[in-house]
């Protein structure tokens, strides 16, 4: 038997040593990822921190690449377009239908959806179909940084998340401090017409018109669009109109109001168009979008 040389010895162990070390990384199992809570208070619980992601909301879409998670997104659904990257990320359907073969195929980690946007008749298939199921909620622009760094948690992008989110309470915070002491007004947040549909009191856009300084009108509504007639709107009396969509069609819903010349509205020409969808959308540039709104209001004063 031929001996080998101490260098060539060496040299034997060290490759022995190396290929015993790559034969463990392959059979060792990942370690799992630890349990994250989501924003329902549910625990989810993965083999490891999630890397395939499909975002079924365009809110949840934007909030996983505000928390470092976007190259982690696969498959979105249509009018995910925040930030401009997510444009990018292929679209299996919209919030009334996903293609479900699609889905599996795509072998997500995860499926993040949003709370009174994905339908419970989609989140159920999804869950039906064994997938882990994420949910994010948000009813106040206060529920968004954390949103961010729990999300942050699920990918593992905690050093992305989490300044993030420390950024977005700042500047929420900073928002607050600007337009506090304001005199409360009455407001109509309109988003559809015909018929008249506003927004009730679980809905984002109800705070947002808190931070503002301003009430809405149907924030007793229990639901999040529900339709109001125009005696309703009347009755109420809200001293601003605000129509919330493209230019041109709030534009017509606003001129329909003109027909009411004693409405406090209609009487003092506060009427306005805010056509940033930033706000509907509910991502965290909601925030951004809240301060637009906040000027409108401040101009109407």
């Amino acid at each position: 038997m031929q001996r080998l040389g101490p260098e060539a010895g060496h040299r034997l162990i060290r490759w022995a040593a190396l290929a015993a070390a790559s034969w463990v990384t392959v059979l060792a199992p990942a370690a799992a990822a630890p349990p994250v809570v989501d924003d329902t208070g549910h625990t989810v619980t993965l083999a490891q921190s999630a890397r395939r992601i499909v975002a079924l909301a365009p809110g949840a879409t934007a909030l996983l690449f505000a928390a470092g998670a976007g190259d982690r997104v696969v498959a979105t659904i249509e009018f995910a377009d925040e930030p401009a990257a997510a444009r990018r990320v292929p679209r299996i359907g919209d919030v009334q239908a996903i293609d479900y073969e699609r889905l599996i195929a795509l072998h997500p980690d995860v499926v993040v959806v949003t709370d009174a946007i994905t339908s419970e008749f989609i989140t159920g298939r999804v869950r039906a179909l064994g997938l882990p199921v994420y949910t994010t909620r948000y009813t106040r622009l206060a529920d968004i940084a954390p949103s961010v760094a729990r999300l942050g948690r699920l990918a593992a992008t905690e050093a992305i998340a989490d300044p993030e989110a420390r950024r977005l309470e700042a500047r929420l915070a900073a928002l607050r401090a600007t337009y506090a002491g304001r005199a409360p007004i009455d407001v109509l947040y309109e988003v559809w017409n015909p018929p008249v549909y506003t927004i009730g009191g679980a809905h984002i856009v109800t705070d947002a018109l808190a931070v503002c300084g301003a009430r809405n009108v149907f924030a007793d509504a229990q639901v999040a669009a529900p339709a109001v007639s125009v005696e309703a709107v009347i009755a109420r009396d809200p001293a601003v109109i605000v129509a919330s969509g493209p230019r041109a069609q709030a534009t017509a819903w606003l001129a329909e109001w003109r027909r009411f010349p004693r409405l406090a509205a209609t009487a003092a020409n506060r009427l306005y168009v805010f056509d940033d969808p930033r706000l509907d959308r509910m991502g965290p540039s909601a925030i951004e979008a809240t301060a637009g709104l906040c000027r409108i209001l401040d101009a109407a004063r």
